[in-house]
């Protein structure tokens, strides 16, 4: 039986998460803040006084994790995909095109939201109870952020739908407000710290913060928007009906999120969106698409990288006009020569413009732009600043035409054209100062060793003490190296030595990924690492080897065994693990299934479960699903209306299992 203080405690909780959902959710607050800081002391100063009745998801528990030095992987049950991108009505049209003759119909309800600027995020609740909350990362696995966004008032601890689900996954997006971006600018500002370019980054840094308590400051707030697993609890016919759900959970869909009967309806909600987009509390840059029926989802299937059933509408991007006063040539950690332009600064949809990339020198010339040229410029994503074109009614004849370099700017040894980017121009001088410098800051980066507080000044600076050369000098770095830095006091280089002393512990996927290896991405060494173990099997691997794992072509098989091959590298690596660096990487729990190593496709619908969830099932018991069918594809699994995979897998040979057929295989 519960007590009085018990039933309080409860009382005020349901009170509380009332309060946020008609504040976050509807938008329609009944108390003040002042009122509703009243009853969230009188719930702190009962649990202080009852410390056995705290439970994770009251919500006093928001902030309270503590200051972290690392965020942990949380690996996405279902993948995270990008969407493809479209720039105009056209395109759009194209691809309701595509989809509605994919359904062999003549046409398709679609559903349209504003495309949120901020940052991508899956939350995990079990039983009702927010149990992980993850970052996209690189779609199959993000950052555990869970102790962050627990201070997130928009997001609830607990789900307030009635017998909430076994396992529910809802995707959305942390964003920031602008007027909430402006005003903690302004205090960053009144510190002395560097302020945010932009809400995205402020959303993004705020989400990252090693405090909770800081991030707590921070304002963010969420919209839902996608699907992701689901065990138990309702079901969901249309996209309009999982959002009405996440309602009734506490979760907010995105402001002017819409159904649309066909294509010529939501071009015209595009049309609307883009005229109220300045008007809005949040940046937007795009308005996304989908087909409203899940039933139709699953028909339509996913690519490599993206849902066929979504797509992303963007908005133009933002222009202004400005001088390119200079080109320099900067050089990349690979030795690529690339141009920057060097802009008299303008403001551009809130953010100062004073530089820009322009790729390479083919596209100079294909701009046919000038330093001293007027330039018209724009933010490709309304993010990355691009030069579009010179204009010429505005030339002079002052303006001059930059000269390709016959020397390496930052070494002045020999350059060469590229044979496999015919477009770039390369230093050969693997001793380059520039290549070193981009080389120890990539390695240190956040995806690769994850070195906290090793960036751009404190690198240059070691360089120019000569303090470091390699990748291993970095593990030989001591207190009084680093206190001859600027602005580096004991506590700073103590975190930065931690921080060295941590990264010998990244598995081998990180080290690979760190060495930047020409062609190697991080998904590559996932791949290099899982496939070899250890370092030095994958250093004695041959082309033939490599070239035999699916996702691995004879272009980065060839990059990796010319890398490896050389003696710099062989010395680097020995240096790395004489210094006592991970190159190991963990081996998976092996699970032992006869789906074990088998490869699924899914062609058609299923009745008795989603194909997200079939997915799923595959990958607990061991095995994997892949998006094509191939003479390496074990089974495929026909749900109703099949489509070309079917005819494919007959072609092949490869057997075919119903859906009955499936779930008696798995279960």
């Amino acid at each position: 039986m519960l007590t009085a203080h018990a039933h309080k405690i409860e009382s005020l909780r349901k009170e509380i998460r009332r309060h946020d959902y008609l504040y976050y959710v509807l938008d329609a607050p009944v108390i003040s803040d002042r009122e509703y800081d009243t009853l969230f002391k009188e719930l702190q100063a009962l649990e202080a006084a009852n410390p056995a009745l705290i439970t994770l998801d009251s919500p006093t528990q928001r902030i309270g994790g503590a200051p972290t030095s690392a965020f942990g992987e949380a690996k996405h049950s279902i993948p995270m995909l990008s969407l493809d991108n479209t720039y105009s009505e056209i395109e759009a049209r194209d691809w309701y095109s595509r989809v509605v003759k994919n359904l062999n119909s003549s046409a398709a309800e679609l559903f349209t939201e504003p495309k949120i600027d901020g940052v991508s995020l899956s939350l995990t609740y079990r039983s009702g109870v927010l149990a992980t909350a993850a970052t996209r990362g690189d779609g199959e696995t993000g950052e555990d952020v869970t102790a962050n966004v627990k201070t997130i008032r928009a997001i609830p601890l607990k789900l307030l739908a009635d017998n909430p689900p076994q396992l529910f996954e809802a995707r959305g997006e942390v964003y920031m407000d602008i007027q909430d971006f402006n005003e903690i600018n302004g205090i960053l500002l009144s510190e002395g710290l560097e302020p945010f370019a932009n809400p995205r980054n402020a959303a993004a840094g705020s989400l990252r913060q090693k405090d909770p308590s800081v991030t707590s400051k921070r304002r963010l707030k969420f919209f839902v928007h996608s699907y992701g697993l689901k065990i138990g609890g309702p079901n969901f016919n249309k996209h309009s009906d999982y959002l009405n759900y996440c309602r009734q959970c506490g979760l907010r869909p995105a402001d002017h999120s819409q159904t649309a009967a066909n294509i010529d309806e939501a071009i015209a909600q595009y049309g609307n969106l883009l005229n109220i987009r300045d008007n809005l509390p949040f940046e937007i840059d795009g308005m996304v698409i989908k087909v409203s029926s899940f039933a139709q989802q699953t028909e339509l299937g996913f690519t490599a990288r993206s849902p066929r059933w979504a797509v992303a509408y963007k908005f133009p991007s933002r222009q202004a006009t400005t001088v390119l006063e200079d080109i320099t040539v900067q050089v990349g950690r690979t030795g690529v020569l690339t141009p920057v332009a060097k802009l008299r600064p303008v403001e551009l949809g809130g953010v100062t413009i004073s530089s820009a990339t322009l790729h390479n020198f083919d596209e100079i010339k294909r701009l046919g732009v000038k330093m001293g040229d007027t330039v018209l410029i724009e933010r490709a994503g309304d993010v990355i600043p691009k030069v579009v074109k010179a204009v010429t009614s505005k030339r002079t004849g002052k303006e001059k035409h930059l000269e390709i370099p016959k020397h390496c700017p930052s070494c002045n040894g020999p350059i060469t054209k590229s044979r496999e980017e015919e477009v770039a121009y390369r230093c050969l001088n693997p001793a380059c100062p520039a290549q070193i410098e981009a080389s120890l800051m990539h390695f240190a980066s956040r995806l690769a060793m994850d070195i906290d507080g090793m960036g751009y000044a404190a690198v240059s600076q070691l360089l120019s003490l000569q303090k470091i050369h390699t990748f291993a000098d970095i593990y030989s770095l001591t207190t009084n190296d680093l206190l001859e830095l600027e602005l580096f006091k004991d506590k700073k280089a103590r975190n930065l030595l931690d921080a060295i002393a941590e990264s010998k512990k990244q598995p081998l996927s990180r080290l690979l990924f760190a060495l930047g290896i020409l062609h190697v991405g991080e998904k590559a060494a996932r791949i290099l690492a899982g496939h070899f173990g250890s370092i030095d099997a994958l250093m004695r691997a041959t082309i033939e080897q490599l070239t035999e794992i699916n996702e691995i072509g004879p272009v980065m098989a060839n990059s990796i065994v010319d890398y490896f091959a050389q003696d710099s590298v062989k010395k680097a690596i020995a240096g790395l693990v004489k210094a006592g660096v991970n190159t190991i990487e963990p081996a998976k729990e092996n699970i032992i299934s006869p789906l074990s190593g088998k490869t699924f496709v899914f062609t058609g619908e299923l009745n008795s479960l989603s194909r997200s969830e079939a997915e799923h099932k595959i990958e607990s018991l061991g095995g994997k699903s892949a998006s094509s069918v191939s003479s390496k594809t074990d089974y495929v699994v026909a749900g109703l209306s099949p489509g070309s995979k079917y005819t494919k897998a007959q072609k092949l040979g490869v057997t075919i299992l119903n859906e009955q057929q499936f779930l008696d295989l798995v279960t």
